[in-house]
């Protein structure tokens, strides 16, 4: 069985720092790319960062960069979000998910699109 699970979220304020946890199990991590979404209530879902597993090479949304920062232990099966710097407007779900068929980033990652596998989430609320 394939399982996406995330952890790491809370509470907390403005200008504060939260790293996320993304476990990977029931598939060959190595060959699927991992990313980070988000969505917000009422708002649509939004593609963060995404991670190759063939080489490392990340991409980020101009929202996060800067901030962010995708990293992945391959031995633990693990990618990790750092945010840094958070700002009330990152309040929402945050979820992992593996591309469903290559292991590099697609240029259209933050559609979601090819993202097959996807974790239940984890909540970040960050407090002004």
């Amino acid at each position: 069985e394939v399982l996406l699970v995330e952890s790491g979220g809370g509470l907390v304020q403005a200008g504060g720092s939260l790293r996320l946890t993304c476990v990977a199990s029931g598939f060959v991590f190595g060959h699927h790319a991992i990313a980070w979404f988000r969505q917000a209530p009422g708002e649509e879902r939004e593609g963060l960062a995404c991670i190759s597993n063939s080489d490392g090479t990340t991409n980020y949304a101009d929202s996060v960069k800067g901030r962010f920062t995708i990293s992945r232990d391959t031995a633990k099966n693990t990618v990790y979000l750092q945010m840094n710097s958070l700002k009330p407007e990152d309040t929402a779900v945050y979820y992992c998910a593996a591309d469903r068929l290559i292991p590099y980033c697609r240029s259209t990652y933050s559609l979601g699109i090819e993202y097959y596998y996807w974790g239940r989430g984890t909540e970040v609320t960050v407090s002004s």
